[in-house]
């Protein structure tokens, strides 16, 4: 059963426009997410797009040679007729671009993760009360087809009472993705229990049917700090400079001048409700993909792989070691990336807006993942001090529940134990 405070409430008044005029903000390599606009929603159109930097601004000339170019999002505001507004600038803009949008009544599909802050990811879901503008934040991994299948294993009770979750993140690509630009330097990021955790942070709340209560974090800087060769990569994204022949590690070249989130995170963490869950984080494995293990009192799941190839594994009779499961269900969707849960989080967004459905993550679920992973960070560099996660006001909180939820996806087609393929991600 899908828990309630998870669940966007839409009792706003959706708009009478039903071919939504979109504007993207921040033309980097993370506007991809635009070109899903016209085919979530028909009709849907992108017509203007902020973007102050020259290289960006050739990016979108090219990409919507007919939308209006603006240099920042007061132009854009000024220059009224947008409906919504997607949100792809880097994380420590988030915040700033969300407040304004939301006071303009400007809908806002903001890319993970909120804020760089838990005070500033607060103060965007206090904005969002306050205005009663659409904020939807894109934790797009809630749609995946592995989180839809390990969610249909729990909702039918197939290992009991979840009490644990265990995930290991083996971050392969992460000297390319998160070293080379902004991510590499904690101003604009904060933390990469931020920026990369907070998919699965969300998702251990998902599975686990509650929220963290109490952090403890452990990281190091242990390999992408004492590399020296540094350069700007100024009008550069990272498709520019992305090889797999960028191995071993220690050998990377041409990273961020400022070098300073660390590239191995661990953080554990008790949730209101009891269950207890950890997480790890390493940028300089050879693979790259997400283990889960979700433990309850009838049983356990393990996803081998993470897109389509994979296969969730279910151990629920008393035995010793058997590396195939009791029940093994196949993971559906994209083989390579994430293109079809970007898709279905873009077609809910304009569902909310344009047709009043409740949402599978909402607003305060975003914060939550926020709260964890930035206490975590906070805890790390402060010697794995515990730290405890403050409590919404009330009144925002009740500003984003609704009194029914949606209904959890169908759950996958059974299948008998076997041989599977391991698919690589890129998120």
């Amino acid at each position: 059963m899908h828990i309630d405070r998870d669940t966007q409430r839409t009792s706003e008044t959706a708009p009478a426009e039903t071919s939504p005029r979109v504007a993207v903000i921040g033309f980097g390599a993370r506007a991809a997410i635009a070109e899903h606009v016209a085919s979530a929603r028909p009709g849907a159109r992108v017509v203007a797009v902020v973007e102050p930097d020259d290289a960006g601004r050739g990016r979108a000339r090219r990409a919507y040679p007919d939308a209006e170019l603006h240099l920042d999002v007061d132009s854009l505001i000024a220059g009224g007729g947008i409906d919504a507004a997607l949100v792809t600038t880097p994380d420590h803009t988030h915040e700033e671009i969300a407040l304004k949008l939301l006071a303009a009544g400007i809908a806002a599909y903001l890319e993970k993760p909120l804020a760089i802050t838990l005070e500033g990811a607060d103060r965007v879901l206090a904005a969002a009360a306050e205005t009663g503008t659409l904020l939807y934040v894109g934790h797009n991994f809630r749609h995946s087809g592995v989180v839809r299948a390990m969610r249909g294993v729990i909702s039918r009770g197939e290992i009991g009472e979840v009490k644990a979750v265990w995930v290991r993140h083996f971050v392969g690509n992460g000297g390319d993705y998160y070293y080379k630009d902004w991510h590499a330097d904690r101003s604009k990021t904060g933390t990469l229990l931020l920026q990369k955790a907070s998919h699965d942070l969300d998702v251990i709340h998902y599975l686990a049917s509650g929220y963290t209560r109490r952090v403890v974090g452990m990281g190091e800087l242990m390999v992408y700090g004492g590399i020296t060769d540094r350069r700007s990569r100024h009008g550069e994204t990272m498709p520019d400079w992305f090889s797999y022949e960028n191995w071993p590690p220690e050998k990377q070249t041409g990273l961020n001048p400022v070098v300073d989130v660390e590239d191995v995170s661990m953080m554990l963490m008790t949730l209101d409700n009891g269950v207890m869950a950890s997480y790890q984080q390493c940028h300089f494995t050879p693979d790259y993909w997400r283990n889960y293990t979700v433990i309850g009192t009838e049983g356990r799941l393990e996803n081998h792989g993470d897109t389509a190839g994979g296969v969730i594994k279910v151990w629920n009779r008393r035995h010793e070691w058997q590396g195939a499961g009791d029940v093994e269900y196949p993971i559906d969707g994209a083989a390579s990336g994430h293109e079809d849960a970007d898709l279905l989080t873009m077609t809910e967004f304009f569902d909310t807006l344009l047709d009043g459905t409740p949402t599978l993550v909402s607003p305060v679920a975003a914060r939550e993942a926020v709260a964890a992973g930035y206490l975590a960070a906070e805890s790390l560099r402060s010697g794995s001090q515990p730290l405890d996660v403050p409590a919404l006001p009330e009144h925002i909180v009740g500003h984003f529940s609704r009194p029914s939820s949606p209904a959890d996806p169908p759950p996958p087609a059974f299948t008998h134990s076997s041989q599977s393929t391991l698919g690589r991600t890129f998120r």
